[in-house]
């Protein structure tokens, strides 16, 4: 079983973050992404490579997965996933996008905007505690 834990920002330090996740809005809308070997639907959002901060990894996911080409972006809160008593954690952000690039170059075959939620999520355990804690930021 696993426990997703919310924190705020510098709670965590950096060197612990190992993800991003982008919650991205464009015209109003939630955007989701499909990779190519899966049939569900994903917020966009990745591994941190070595040496990268962690918003450039954020960014650099941003880009590769949904094609954003012009796009604000802001830090806002970090979770922590538990399981077999120890915890990974991300940073989550939120992107507004005006543009996007019309072709995509790596792992997604899908780019979905949505007014609300995609049927099945890739992750279910996690993504949703990640949608109610950015919508409760939100309001």
């Amino acid at each position: 079983m696993i426990k997703v834990n919310i924190y705020e920002l510098g709670e965590i330090e950096d060197n612990f973050l190992d993800f991003a996740v982008i919650f991205t809005r464009y015209k109003n809308k939630n955007v989701y992404v499909r990779h190519k070997e899966r049939t569900t639907f994903e917020i966009p959002g990745g591994h941190r490579e070595l040496n990268e901060t962690i918003e450039a990894c954020a960014k650099r996911e941003l880009e590769e997965e949904t094609g954003a080409k012009k796009y604000t972006i802001v830090a806002k809160f970090i979770y922590g996933v538990e399981k077999n008593r120890k915890e990974d954690f991300g940073q989550v952000f939120l992107a507004e996008v005006e543009e996007f690039d019309t072709q995509l170059t790596h792992e997604i075959e899908e780019v979905m905007c949505l007014k609300g939620e995609p049927e099945e999520y890739t992750y279910p355990l996690i993504q949703p505690v990640i949608l109610t804690e950015m919508l409760k930021r939100n309001k």
